[in-house]
């Protein structure tokens, strides 16, 4: 059986790039289309004229799957109710027949090993892996268990999920919070017993009178980009890469593996900085590591900050997190070769509040952190569980269909 006999639908996208705006309908690129979930932090939005016009060969429904046809090709997610998307370039619409397939089970069934196994194969060797619309139509299925089974099957995993949506929304919600108090505290100066400070002039405008406009290198001990790797899936040693830096937070499942020889200060360690310094779109970005972690590092497109005392930690994170959008204008280059130099990095002028404010601050969104780091760790556990289970339950390994499961009512 291929995929194209249980889907109503397999439709392509346009191929040129929607004009874009600050608000509207959700653009799904590649890059937003996760393994059975989107990620809509900074997708691209559309007019409704546009919406229209890129939604002329199928307007994406709830239930519909949206894959993604290069890198990360062959990644799968569902339209949620209440979503309305349109396609962005190299994506593809499936809609499957109801009749015969549920469509979330038919979601995991493509995220899964057997098939994913299939889609590497038909692009392995290929500069650029690309998934043509005939593959896809004829992208082989293994038998389809019948349909309340495959509806437990997706219940049961959804489960999980459904875990791990919650868990982001919660870490969404404390990072706002956190980031929200450095911004009333240092930004617009609403800090604890603000009526009775008396203002200043300073280089960025008036400041509490105690403070002190200053610039990163006098309050870092360390402004370096790391090592050049030498990749050993072997190895045991970490090397962080750009990847690894994206909204705000380190991702060390994107971390590689090496054996290149590191000196001791290009460690990471709890408490530094981390800025990509490399290419247009990537620059910028920033990351606190906010855990100790053993034999890591970072590659040479990344630079390290390393803040000089334990007292500023959290509020050094947080104001270079708050100046990601002037890193990246710090930018200097031809275009693909765009440099962010440690030296502009150190120049850089943030208003410095008393140390006793600094550690006042810490107190107040140290628990908010950690908690974030508790739950992010919680959502990897969910997603191993999820992703070991997967095979056995498509499989039929896991046989459930004698189970009584409560399905719920949805969309799909």
């Amino acid at each position: 059986m291929d995929l194209h006999e249980v889907c109503d639908l397999i439709v392509d996208c346009e191929h040129k790039t929607a004009p874009t705006q600050a608000e509207g309908y959700p653009s799904i690129r590649t890059p937003n289309i996760g393994r059975g979930y989107f990620l809509l932090d900074g997708v691209n939005r559309v007019s409704e004229e546009t919406y229209r016009s890129w939604t002329r060969r199928a307007e994406p429904k709830p239930g519909d799957l949206i894959m993604a046809r290069e890198a990360p090709v062959g990644n799968v997610a569902m339209v949620p109710a209440g979503l309305r998307p349109c396609l962005g370039q190299r994506t593809l619409l499936i809609r499957p027949m109801r009749s015969k397939v549920f469509p979330r089970y038919l979601a995991y069934l493509l995220i899964g090993d057997q098939i994913q196994n299939i889609i590497h194969a038909m692009t392995n060797g290929v500069t650029v892996p690309h998934l043509n619309m005939k593959d896809v139509r004829s992208l082989p299925l293994p038998p389809l268990p019948p349909l309340p089974t495959q509806r437990k099957i997706a219940a049961i995993l959804s489960a999980y999920d459904d875990l791990i949506e919650n868990n982001l929304r919660r870490i969404k919600i404390l990072e706002e919070m956190a980031q929200n108090l450095y911004r009333e505290w240092f930004v617009k100066f609403r800090f604890p017993g603000w009526e009775k400070a008396r203002f200043v002039d300073s280089p960025l405008g008036k400041i509490p009178e105690e403070w002190e406009v200053t610039t990163i290198n006098k309050v870092t001990s360390y402004i370096n980009r790391g090592v050049t790797p030498k990749y050993d899936a072997s190895a045991s040693s970490l090397v962080v890469n750009q990847k690894c830096i994206r909204d705000r937070k380190l991702n060390l499942s994107l971390a590689r593996q090496h054996k290149s020889r590191v000196m001791d200060d290009k460690y990471v360690v709890f408490g530094d900085i981390l800025i990509n310094s490399t290419g247009v779109g990537t620059l910028g970005r920033v990351a606190q590591v906010y855990e100790d972690l053993n034999d890591v590092t970072v590659d040479t497109h990344v630079s390290i900050v390393r803040p000089s005392n334990g007292d500023g930690i959290d509020f050094l994170g947080l104001a270079l997190i708050d100046l990601e959008p002037h890193f990246e204008s710090l930018g200097a280059g031809a275009t693909g070769q765009t440099e962010l130099r440690r030296d502009r990095i150190g120049e850089t002028e943030i208003v410095l509040p008393p140390v006793k404010m600094r550690k006042q601050f810490s107190e107040k969104v140290t628990s908010l952190r950690k908690l974030v780091l508790n739950l992010a760790a919680r959502n990897e556990t969910l997603r191993r569980t999820r992703d070991l289970l997967l095979p056995k339950l498509i499989s039929g390994e896991v046989d459930v269909s004698e189970l009584d499961i409560a399905i719920p009512e949805e969309a799909a």
